[in-house]
């Protein structure tokens, strides 16, 4: 039974690490391509996105609308670039939780609910990204492993500890 345990343990492990590359990149094309879409829209459209910021009582709605909209539009982009997809990432966060707290929050009755809402999904892959990096196909990658080449560092990415001898 022991060794069942561990074959069904070490199995999808060993299978998963040939696949390491593909979350992450499937999830910044998805997050991606979704809220570049959903920034250009809000872009199009301002002055109806600024009476909903009004209308959710988001202070300063003539300056946040355009600078929340950007931050899809250009957050999108370059999650789907793979390109400053932490930062990216952490500031669709941050507007996933603007969201859910003044246009959602009264809809709030359990749990349940909460974790219903498409923002709330969108705000996991979000933490998600922002923690775990864009993956070996990404811009950051090559700009990781370019860094580290012209810093003489070879295979390792600068900031990295090296792993004790």
């Amino acid at each position: 039974m022991k060794y069942l345990v561990q074959w069904l343990i070490d199995w999808p492990r060993g299978v998963a690490g040939h696949f390491g590359w593909l979350a992450p990149l499937f999830a910044r094309i998805t997050v991606g391509w979704v809220f570049l879409w959903s920034g250009w829209g809000k872009l199009s459209d301002l002055p109806t996105v600024v009476q909903n910021f009004i209308g959710w009582g988001i202070p300063l709605p003539h300056l946040l609308a355009p600078f929340v909209s950007g931050v899809e539009f250009l957050g999108g982009l370059f999650l789907l670039l793979g390109l400053l997809s932490r930062i990216s990432a952490g500031a669709l966060a941050v507007t996933m939780i603007v969201a859910i707290r003044s246009a959602k929050w009264a809809d709030v009755d359990s749990l349940e609910t909460l974790l219903g809402f498409d923002e709330f999904e969108y705000l996991a892959l979000f933490l998600w990204l922002a923690i775990a990096g864009a993956g070996a196909v990404s811009l950051d990658h090559w700009l990781e492993r370019w860094f580290a080449r012209s810093a003489g560092v070879p295979g390792q990415v600068q900031g990295a500890e090296k792993a004790p001898a």
